[in-house]
């Protein structure tokens, strides 16, 4: 249960998300962010705060080089289930690892990883994951070409989440990177 939005604009990555940890119908609003800045990277994490605390903690993201693209579904992944592995987080389904899913931004472009660790690219240049996911790319699509500046967009992207899906609360983090 959660809310995080991405955005691209002008060779720069925004994400934002909010700070709520569901269990259930218990909400806690939480101090530790779901969004964070890692090396030359920006991260913004649904499914776990365990998962999250790998990322931020353990995973250490490998230098892009080459084709972006190949770069992230290749590199990036194997060194990312490595991390999820050795924490204890990454589980096995029907022989088929399961991860989680995040946002990453990283030179200019912003990714979705999924919890079967493939990395995908929206055409629109924004993306959203978490229970108000769908929320969120509304709020994004209908701001776009309105002028509004890109830190503004995700704030009201995740404030549309809030007000309609019980899983959102602020406070909001947005960073650019």
């Amino acid at each position: 249960m959660t809310a995080i939005v991405g955005l691209e604009s002008k060779g720069k990555v925004f994400i934002g998300g909010d700070s709520a940890g569901v269990a259930g119908l218990s909400l806690t609003v939480r101090a530790d962010t779901k969004v964070f800045r890692k090396d030359s990277y920006i991260f913004g994490f649904t499914t776990s705060f365990r998962m999250g605390q790998l990322l931020r903690y353990s995973l250490a993201p490998p230098s892009p080089v080459g084709n972006l693209d190949a770069f992230m579904a290749t590199t990036f992944v194997d060194a990312l289930r490595d991390c999820l592995k050795a924490g204890g987080w990454a589980t096995k389904e029907s022989e088929r690892e399961v991860g989680g899913t995040f946002l990453v931004g990283v030179q200019g472009r912003l990714f979705t990883v999924y919890d079967d660790y493939q990395v995908a690219t929206a055409a629109d240049g924004f993306a959203a994951a978490g229970s108000g996911d769908e929320i969120a790319l509304g709020a994004l699509y209908a701001t776009a070409g309105t002028g509004l500046k890109p830190r503004k967009r995700v704030l009201r992207a995740l404030a549309a989440a809030e007000r309609f899906s019980g899983g959102v609360r602020g406070p909001f983090i947005c960073l650019k990177g």
